[in-house]
């Protein structure tokens, strides 16, 4: 039997509703929202919808999460590979211009330091969705939110009985041995949250309370408190001041220009005062990796790198992606995999021609944009005017340089049923939605770890699956 720790009751004999009560009062005392959070509802402390439940996935789907770790590892480790043979010239050198385009000189130079050749994220999260053709990871994330809010989550669905993957503390766990691999002894952990992404801060907050609850010195600061001494860089936490010896970066790179200190945290990095992570690398935050791993002349390359078995998967749930380049092709040259009216595309602009039906397509900027993240940015073509469809596909051409953007076909994801409570009505309603699963996996040397997944299930008429006020967002737990 469960004894909930909040009610000291049996969670098994709680009605739904009790069960999304229980984790509704669990999150108004986690400060994972504070002041920021969007309200909804004066008695709901979340920002979606709570479901009386975890989201339930099948031991097939299960035992697919577990096996794609390894994989999407590997992929990184080859993709930072290719990216420095490119500079070397050992791989061709339209894989560096393609990665390296609208990055200002520091991004670049940092991210080619050959003292950190070898840094990857130690977080690895994608997006995936079921599809009737099979599971279509539709982006990476190597700078992830909701590492906290899972993390809390997790727990709180834990003591209400359930086995969710990872269980209650997968993710503190997982994320407290990504920080270990990288120092034996780490002194102190700050994760350094922006400004731009401090809708992410409370629930950092979360993550370091967690994290010093199983014996990691770890704060979440803002740039500002940053200290900086000729010996390193420190903060003011707990009982004084203290070294910093992993920065956890919570701030994207295109960024940088905005975020005070930056110069001094750059500098300790280059003197080798702190270790940072995720690692300066511009290049492994692009969503144009999809196109190189698809481009068929760096096949053999792949194959090389990450063995025949990784790659057959990964090609299958890697979605077609195409770079959006303007630059004109010769008389036989055409755009391999992309087609319109059963004819090769031999020019991006011919994108403007296409019917609705041919425009289930979706344009979004590549990486280096505040538009890159949280679903901004992202054009989705059978849902819009020809006339807007043509604007979306001029712009992006144009902004190449200074930030590609890429193609995709639009994959939707199958129907499911999902289950919250309606704080007006007081009952539990249910609908039919669309689920995006957001499994977090943790790298610590060569182990990768599976700390948990985040389910995110949205009304049927919203395109973007996304966190909203409409969603459900829950941990995932196995049939």
């Amino acid at each position: 039997m469960s004894i909930c720790v909040r009610c000291h009751s049996d969670c098994k004999s709680m009605t739904a509703a009790e069960r999304c009560l229980v984790i509704n009062e669990r999150l108004n005392g986690s400060g994972l929202f504070g002041g920021a959070k969007r309200e909804v509802h004066e008695e709901q402390h979340s920002a979606w919808r709570i479901s009386p439940e975890p989201i339930w996935i099948s031991e097939d789907s299960y035992t697919f999460f577990k096996s794609l770790g390894p994989p999407l590892l590997s992929f990184y480790k080859a993709a930072n590979n290719l990216y420095r043979a490119s500079v070397r010239r050992r791989q061709p050198e339209w894989v560096r211009e393609y990665l390296d385009m609208g990055k200002p000189e520091t991004v670049v130079d940092y991210g080619r330091m050959n003292r950190f050749r070898h840094d990857l994220p130690f977080i690895i999260r994608p997006d995936i969705l079921f599809t009737s053709e099979g599971p279509v990871a539709t982006e990476l994330d190597p700078v992830p939110g909701g590492i906290g809010l899972l993390a809390a989550l997790s727990k709180y669905y834990s003591e209400l009985g359930y086995e969710v993957v990872g269980g209650p503390k997968g993710m503190v766990s997982g994320f407290l041995k990504g920080i270990q691999s990288l120092l034996s002894e780490p002194h102190l952990l700050a994760i350094v949250v922006s400004d731009e992404s401090n809708d992410y801060y409370d629930e950092m907050l979360w993550l370091a309370e967690a994290l010093r609850e199983e014996g990691l010195r770890a704060w979440t600061i803002r740039p500002n408190d940053i200290i900086f001494e000729e010996d390193g860089l420190f903060c003011d936490v707990g009982n004084g001041r203290e070294r910093i010896s992993v920065l956890y970066r919570f701030f994207e790179l295109f960024d940088l220009k905005n975020i005070p200190k930056i110069d001094l945290m750059l500098y300790a990095v280059r003197k080798e005062k702190v270790v940072i992570t995720p690692p300066l690398k511009s290049y492994l935050e692009e969503k144009l990796l999809f196109a190189l791993f698809h481009h068929p002349y760096l096949k053999g390359f792949w194959l090389d790198e990450i063995g025949q078995e990784s790659y057959d998967l990964l090609r299958t749930i890697f979605p077609q992606t195409w770079i959006m380049d303007p630059r004109p092709l010769p008389p036989q040259g055409i755009i391999p995999g992309l087609e319109l009216g059963g004819r090769p595309v031999t020019d991006f602009h011919q994108l403007k021609d296409a019917t609705k039906r041919e425009r289930e397509l979706v344009i979004k900027p590549s990486g280096f944009s505040e538009l890159a993240w949280g679903s901004r940015g992202v054009s989705i073509g059978h849902d819009m005017s020809s006339k807007l469809w043509n604007t979306v596909v001029e712009e992006s051409l144009k902004s190449l340089h200074d930030t590609p953007y890429i193609l995709q076909k639009f994959h939707k994801s199958k129907q499911s049923g999902f289950k919250y409570y309606n704080f007006d009505t007081k009952v539990i309603k249910s609908e039919n939605g669309r689920a995006r699963f957001c499994p977090y996996y943790f790298v610590s040397g060569d182990e990768v770890e599976l700390g948990g997944i985040l389910a995110t299930v949205c009304p049927l008429n919203k395109k973007i699956i996304h966190g909203m006020v409409d969603s459900v967002m829950a941990p995932v737990a196995v049939r």
